[in-house]
């Protein structure tokens, strides 16, 4: 396609002597040529009239994060405009100084960026928004760990960038992070940090995970009693073996105005959220706020669960409330997440109370199964249908856990996305080859909230420290799956389960740096990849995360 070229003549600011390269993700090519790009002279930046606004939202915003971290107040300018055989083009003086010239090339993939630093100019190509945003990310990289952290270091009086070429673009669509806050709620800005640390790798989706037995974090204007009752129990400890509930009231949820200002958060990094709200299984919070018509056995107690591990109380999905109030709150998840995807869980449901109760029985004959996993299927089916009846633009497709291979998934067609974590490998073989796309999740290694190593240090967790880095790094996505069935594979995702973390500090210290290990995984090609090299790229990272103020594991740093 022909390309638009347009130009921004910018001036930012980095450390003095040429530092070595280190960038995570490591890019699809890269070669390193000799000197330095030296900011010197007047700070200009040039900005054309663009085609896309984001496109300029991107730049605009990367400037002012430039400004806020070096103090340097960068002037404007527009480019004069010449007419060449017949067709207007923008003129750019090959003289100034700083000049970074951005083009428009349509024929790159969305998130695909080039970026060329030689001593007199930088060039940026890309096609969309976030091929530009990406671009910046590693641009930031070759600057000192102070811009990309968004903190000013007033002791940097000369800076410059080495000279490279870069040509990248992601391996997989689907770079993701999944935090379990029906456990344990953080709070707002502590999601914002996951969320930057994410985008600084070049992560693109954040699972929300926000309903579990132990609470339901999310406001639904339609069941008040959700966060009324369903967010808050009587224990901050999730209760296991030893470790009694130790009586605290504990709890909390998002707001519509939350939720609206992470989504807003994200966008503006290129996450897009994708919200999980886990039924009919792993929803005692949900069951104890309406067992009117959310449970089996309305006539006994219920309460949001004080312990770990699966409860029986799951929602009836024999009653036609309970199938409404499901499709209410997917209605009320549109409006809030404007993305494509939904995640409805789907894992470790137990049927002994549909088992035991007469319209389950009954619901399951009129299907046609013996099955009772089946009344779990024509569940979703009902709640698909609801969505397909919307308008193209509140459409949203429907992730699930592997689970749900173990029904008849027949009813619900294969343009839904199964989530691959327990067999991780052949259950995502299972998905591709039955014409579903699939997200590769697998419980070892990629469950980073287990201890990732085996020091005395590490704090309380699942495990017994074998998911190291270097497990988590020499996961090797896909390697089982034939050509045929590639296409089928939109990804990978780091997930973090909370029973055993009440507090942000841990997951950020469990957290890091095996998400960065899972980033590359998402990224650079595989023929690329090499932990003793991402390693030695690695080492930089410590003095980000200290800039950032969040933890991590510091067994790997040197």
């Amino acid at each position: 396609m022909k390309k638009i070229l347009f130009a921004l003549l910018c001036l930012f600011v980095f450390t003095g002597s040429a530092q070595e390269i280190s960038i995570i993700p490591r890019p699809a090519e890269m070669s390193v040529n000799e000197g330095e790009f030296l900011f010197t002279g007047r700070v200009v930046v040039c900005y054309p009239e663009l085609a896309d606004k984001e496109i300029k939202n991107v730049t605009d915003n990367f400037v002012e994060e430039f400004k806020r971290t070096t103090g340097i107040k960068l002037k404007k300018s527009t480019p004069k405009k010449e007419r060449l055989q017949g067709l207007e083009v923008t003129k750019y003086s090959k003289k100034a100084d700083g000049h970074i010239v951005l083009h428009v090339d349509d024929s790159m993939n969305d998130e695909e960026y080039k970026l060329s630093v030689a001593p007199k100019r930088i060039e940026i190509a890309a096609s969309k928004p976030a091929g530009f945003f990406y671009a910046f990310q590693t641009l930031k990289q070759l600057m000192p760990r102070n811009v990309m952290a968004g903190v000013p270091d007033n002791e940097i009086k000369e800076w410059s960038v080495p000279a490279v070429s870069i040509m990248d673009k992601p391996r997989f669509d689907w770079r993701g992070f999944m935090l379990d806050e029906g456990r344990h709620f953080y709070g707002k800005e502590e999601i914002k940090k996951i969320i930057d640390v994410m985008a600084a790798y070049k992560m693109n989706r954040f699972h929300w995970h926000l309903t579990e037995d132990q609470g339901w974090r999310i406001e639904i204007k339609k069941y008040p009693k959700l966060t009324e009752i369903g967010a808050w129990r009587d224990s901050k400890v999730c209760a296991w073996g030893e470790v009694k509930p130790d009586g605290q009231r504990y709890g909390g949820y998002y707001t519509h105005k939350d939720i609206k200002e992470v989504v807003a958060y994200a966008k503006e990094r290129f996450i897009e959220i994708v919200p999980e709200v886990d039924i009919p299984g792993h929803s005692q919070a949900a069951v104890a706020s309406y067992p009117e018509f959310l449970s089996c056995d309305p006539e006994n107690k219920h309460e949001v669960w004080l312990w770990q591990g699966v409860s029986a109380d799951v929602i009836n999905v024999s009653n036609p409330l309970a199938v409404q109030f499901a499709k209410d709150v997917i209605d009320e998840l549109i409006e809030l997440f404007p993305f494509g995807y939904i995640h409805l869980g789907g894992d470790e449901c137990p049927t002994q109370k549909w088992e035991r109760n007469s319209d389950c029985q009954a619901l399951l004959k009129e299907i046609g199964s013996t099955n009772y996993r089946d009344l779990q299927i024509h569940f979703y089916k009902q709640l698909k249908e609801h969505i397909a009846q919307k308008p193209a633009d509140k459409q949203r497709k429907l992730i699930f856990w592997n689970e749900v291979l173990h029904g008849n998934t027949e009813p619900l067609g294969n343009d839904i996305t199964i989530m691959a974590w327990i067999g991780a490998d052949n259950a995502a073989k299972d998905a591709a080859m039955r014409g579903m796309n699939t997200i590769l999740s697998p419980q070892i290694p990629y469950y980073i909230n287990r201890k990732q190593s085996k020091l005395e240090t590490e704090p309380r967790s699942q495990g017994y420290g074998d998911e190291t880095v270097e497990r988590v790094y020499n996961y090797k996505p896909m390697n089982n799956a034939g050509p045929e069935l590639q296409s089928k594979y939109m990804g990978v995702q780091a997930n973090f389960w909370t029973e055993w973390v009440e507090e942000p500090e841990v997951v950020q210290y469990l957290m890091l740096p095996r998400l960065v290990a899972v980033a590359e995984a998402g990224w650079t090609p595989q023929e690329k990849r090499d932990y003793e090299d991402f390693l030695k790229r690695l080492q930089g990272e410590k003095k980000y995360y200290q800039l950032k103020g969040v933890d991590f594991g510091k067994h790997v740093f040197k």
